[in-house]
């Protein structure tokens, strides 16, 4: 996630927008970014790529006088992380300044057309698009401006703006990306997180779907994008700064649970169109290869092998080819057999795993066309791939991944049926079905989380249980895996994870009282049969939590308490499945006082086999 500060007032803009930039660095970022209107009514633009201490080196002895600016961390998307593709963007003029959080899902076709029309380009980034759509549209209002550039922009956003001609305004806009606006006495803050602006006002404004804000000293007004009035409640943030940065959750974990639904958001954006079509661009570079191929391997550790499982299975099922999940540590010492059509999709959030670099590499040199599939751009993943897929989650600071699982499982699907679809072997109407499914996904992931309020007294019903036996079947299987993981890593409580059907070859012996049955139960083609399996659990005493489809009318017979979901594409239930589970990991962890957000013996990212 990008951070945002901008500020209008009597102050000094730029030692507050620097300082609102270091309290978001904890969010993560790859190159920062100011904007200031000095006192002579000029723009002074100051970007570099790196750490936040780059950026304060370079403006030293150089910063001025101003009282309206913003600032900017990027998380890059469009563009590798440099000097040019940082922000704030300009436009022509380069009266008109630009910031920006989430994604521009048509920016290429709004690039081209505003080409065609003289404007110039000098960034890789969506966000230019955008300074140049307010460029056209200025008419002496900067606000009237914005609101008709976001006229024509599809996608999620949280903007900020400003013109050199309205030295004491500034412009901010939201659509399905987090902004605030903080009233001041004389003087405005634009953010993207609290905690930015917390240490100069209490007083906040949570901005909405679709609001443009007007910020001056002296106060906000919101309209919509149509420019009807809107009214926006202040509200009192009670919150410690340390609190602010956690956007009031008490640890990172749950944060980043309850940012799933943004974060699948910004997956699905520019991959799937508004009617269902699937349009993945980034495959471009490795066509030619995928139509050759005839063996699909997967490599990734930890949660990201749990999501190469389910991208294996709907690639094997999808195109007909031979398609295998394999754990990135055991690949390069019993290779299958490597060459020019073998495609490889390698899967690892930071991007520096090293577990997962090495056999990619090993990959490359047999001739074996890559794809990477990483959550970070410029990561040594990337440098080693033909063509790379970014999940655009955004920043996670908590060790155990979660928004990072729900986003590689939709990214491998994704990719699955693009793939299918260059080799012409995924019928029309099944990726209508899938991309509908895809596009479905925030608004299903937010509803799980909306009805998730008894998740933390179940966790605590069941903290003093022995160990976890969670299973599933089909793509719920790799669901059962990765509950099982994150209950073990951040709560330390044992847990095992296993295809349904295997209970009675041998785990079933650890069923009772004491070691509860987790059984990831949505709908599909073996959901009998896994019930089935689940009974056995039940005849030795065990006590069952399931996972279900919402309205499944059978369920509740079988197990003494349900996590209910939506339905889904099966092949996506693992996306929603995970959500409850995760849940159910972090309330056990909170009740057995545990560190959630940093378990003990383990690291975000393993850079050493």
């Amino acid at each position: 996630m990008c951070g945002i500060v901008g500020y209008t007032g009597p102050r000094e803009a730029g030692p507050i927008l620097l300082e609102g930039l270091r309290r978001l660095e904890y969010r993560g970022y790859d190159s920062a970014g100011i904007a200031l209107v000095d006192e002579h009514g000029d723009v002074f633009v100051e970007k570099r790529a790196g750490k936040l201490a780059n950026l304060r080196t370079a403006l030293v002895d150089r910063m001025p006088h101003s009282g309206v600016g913003l600032a900017h961390t990027r998380w890059a998307t469009h563009g590798r992380p440099n000097d040019l593709n940082a922000h704030p963007h300009v436009d022509c003029t380069g009266e008109i300044t630009v910031i920006h959080n989430g994604i521009i899902e048509n920016f290429r076709e709004l690039r081209d057309s505003l080409s065609a029309r003289g404007h110039r380009f000098s960034s890789e980034t969506d966000t230019e698009a955008i300074a140049h759509l307010i460029e056209e549209a200025y008419d002496g209002d900067i606000a009237a401006a914005t609101r008709v550039a976001l006229g024509q922009v599809d996608g999620a956003y949280a903007l900020a703006v400003l013109h050199r001609a309205e030295p004491d305004r500034l412009v901010g806009a939201r659509m399905n990306v987090p902004l605030v606006v903080g009233v001041g006495d004389g003087e405005t803050f634009l953010a993207s997180d609290v905690a930015a602006i917390l240490a100069h006002t209490d007083r906040i404004v949570f901005l909405e779907e679709g609001d443009v804000a007007d910020l001056r000293p002296w106060g906000v007004a919101v309209t919509g994008i149509d420019g009807v009035g809107r009214l926006r409640a202040e509200t009192r943030i009670a919150w410690s700064v340390e609190a602010a940065e956690k956007g009031g959750y008490p640890h990172f974990m749950l944060k980043e649970i309850h940012e799933q639904p943004q974060a699948l958001r910004a997956s699905v954006a520019g991959r799937v169109t508004r009617g269902g079509r699937l349009a993945v661009e980034e495959i471009g570079p490795v066509v030619e290869a995928i139509a050759r191929a005839d063996r699909i391997e997967l490599i990734a550790c930890g949660t990201a092998y749990y999501a190469a499982l389910v991208g294996a299975a709907a690639l094997q099922e999808w195109t007909g080819l031979p398609a295998r999940a394999t754990v990135g540590s055991e690949f390069r010492y019993s290779p299958p057999p490597l060459d020019g059509r073998t495609l490889v999709i390698a899967v690892t959030q930071s991007g520096e795993t090293a577990d997962t670099i090495a056999p990619t590499r090993l990959a490359r040199e047999r001739g074996c066309p890559v794809i990477a599939v990483t959550n970070t751009v410029g990561s040594a993943i990337t440098r080693e791939a033909d063509a790379v897929l970014f999940l655009q989650a955004g920043p996670e600071i908590a060790v155990a991944a979660s928004k990072t699982f729900v986003t590689q499982v939709t990214t491998l699907v994704t990719l699955a049926g693009a793939i299918a679809k260059v080799r012409g072997t995924l019928p029309p109407d099944r990726e209508l079905a899938l991309g509908r499914a895809l596009r479905a996904l925030p608004e299903q992931a937010q509803r799980v989380l909306d009805g998730s309020a008894g998740i933390a007294d179940l966790a605590r019903r069941y903290v003093n249980s022995r160990g976890f036996m969670f299973v599933g079947r089909g793509p719920t299987y790799p669901a059962a895996l990765e509950g099982a993981l994150k209950l073990k890593e951040v709560s330390y409580v044992h847990a095992e994870g296993y295809a349904a059907g295997e209970l009675k070859h041998g785990p079933i012996s650890l069923l009772d009282a004491e070691c509860p049955l987790v059984a990831v139960a949505t709908r599909s083609v073996v959901y009998d049969k896994l019930i089935s399996n689940v009974m056995e659990g039940r005849a030795r005493d065990a006590r069952v939590i399931a996972v279900a489809t919402e309205g499944d009318p059978q369920i509740e017979r079988f197990a003494d308490d349900v996590c209910w979901v939506p339905e889904t594409d099966e092949v996506l239930s693992p996306v929603l499945a995970i959500i409850p589970l995760q849940l159910f990991a972090y309330h056990t962890a909170v009740a057995r006082g545990t560190d959630v957000d940093q378990p003990r013996n383990l690291a975000k990212s393993v850079t050493v086999e």
